[in-house]
């Protein structure tokens, strides 16, 4: 968390450094003050000032020009230092301001050979110039730790804002992928009940459409049989809102009290389904080879669908009479075949496999719990449909087997 001045000194950058070189100009001159007790102060005082001038006064360009501005500093400090001014921390704070920026600002080995290089004119003309008796660790190891105090803040400093950004772009990567998984759930959710909706309008007005034309038809014939076939046709239109509330109740909020709780179709609705159907003058038969087994709540509605507009496919398309739904059973897979034996030419949109919506929904169904699907017409005339959907083999079911085995 940044201090007031920090903040201060990123929306006002210009105004910090004009501070920071007036402090450290002042630094200069009183640093340029200090001698050892036994020597003489230097007299050169308007060179003196001058180098404080030109050295602080680089720094209003460091943030731009970090490595020229290191590079006056050092000069101008070396040369206060060969006029016999002993280089203390208050000499050297203009030139340890410039080292810390480079080091912010570039990278580390940069900063490591500016800092070399610094140190090199700092010490030499100190050694070479001076012409007092300064012990020599005050010219030497001194001026080093003071100088390398900068650096090592600095690529604190420096790998701390990239730890930083680093952070911040991981956070905004994971809030992107965050929207864009939400954005696939709810593409994938419309689809669903899209598919969902295609299915229930479909069947039911298919079913509807054939009863009324039955209805109709029985009308001039058969008068005594169109009440039967209203009252199914009345059957069908309830059992079409019903199911259509509860589809677009997916559609409300989960908080919603007044929310459908309604079970979804399954393959134990096969019957109410085929007695539909016939009410439209089409007779299913249908067959079970195998041992039924539980299935999970997707893969039922999924059977279940895929024949329901198989069936509706026969009824709207096929010149059939009947049709036969089979169910086969096996250890690891359930078949479903929905055939018909019509003889009319189908429209266009179901001539060919896995064209029209109601194919590609069925497809689509059954890739979605791991089945394959097929469709076609028959060599001897009429249209099949062949679903294979998984089934896993519980624990349950496979221990007396291998107790027996």
């Amino acid at each position: 968390m940044s201090t007031p001045w920090q903040r201060y000194a990123e929306e006002h950058a210009r105004t910090a450094d004009t501070m920071a070189a007036v402090l450290l100009f002042a630094s200069f001159l009183f640093g340029s003050e200090i001698t050892m007790s036994s020597e003489e102060r230097p007299h050169a005082v308007g060179i003196t000032i001058a180098l404080a001038a030109v050295g602080c006064g680089a720094l209003l360009w460091q943030r731009s020009r970090p490595r020229t501005v290191v590079a006056v500093s050092a000069v101008c400090t070396a040369a206060a230092s060969g006029l016999g001014h002993l280089p203390t921390p208050l000499l050297l704070g203009g030139l340890m301001l410039a080292l810390y920026r480079l080091a912010v600002d570039t990278d580390r080995p940069t900063a490591r050979r500016y800092y070399f290089a610094g140190l090199a004119l700092v010490v030499g003309a100190a050694t070479v110039f001076d012409p007092g008796a300064v012990p020599w660790p005050l010219k030497t190891i001194s001026p080093a730790a003071w100088l390398l105090l900068p650096i090592v803040a600095g690529n604190a400093v420096r790998l701390q804002v990239a730890y930083l950004e680093a952070v911040q772009a991981r956070a905004e990567y994971a809030e992107r992928s965050r929207e864009e998984e939400a954005r696939h759930r709810v593409g994938e959710e419309r689809i669903r009940i899209a598919r969902e909706l295609h299915d229930v309008v479909a069947h039911h007005l298919a079913l509807a459409n054939a009863q009324a034309g039955t209805a109709a038809h029985l009308s001039r014939t058969h008068p005594d049989q169109v009440h039967r076939i209203l009252g199914d046709l009345a059957g069908t239109t309830a059992s079409a809102l019903r199911e259509l509330k509860a589809t677009v109740g997916l559609l409300r909020q989960t908080d919603d009290p007044d929310l459908p709780l309604a079970p979804s179709p399954g393959l134990a609705q096969l019957p109410e389904l085929t007695e539909a159907c016939e009410t439209a003058g089409l007779t299913v038969h249908f067959s079970v080879e195998g041992t039924p087994r539980p299935l999970t709540a997707g893969v039922d509605l999924t059977a279940y669908r895929i024949v329901q507009e198989a069936l509706t496919n026969v009824t709207k398309h096929a010149a059939a009479e009947a049709a036969y739904v089979r169910l086969d059973w096996s250890r690891d897979r359930l078949t479903l075949t929905v055939t018909d034996d019509g003889t009319a030419t189908a429209p266009a949109a179901t001539t060919a496999p896995g064209s029209g919506f109601g194919l590609i929904g069925m497809r689509e169904r059954a890739q979605s719990v791991g089945g394959a699907f097929a469709a076609g017409h028959r060599d001897g005339g009429g249209f099949e449909v062949t679903t294979r959907l998984p089934l896993y083999p519980s624990a349950t079911e496979t221990e007396p087997e291998e107790r027996t085995s």
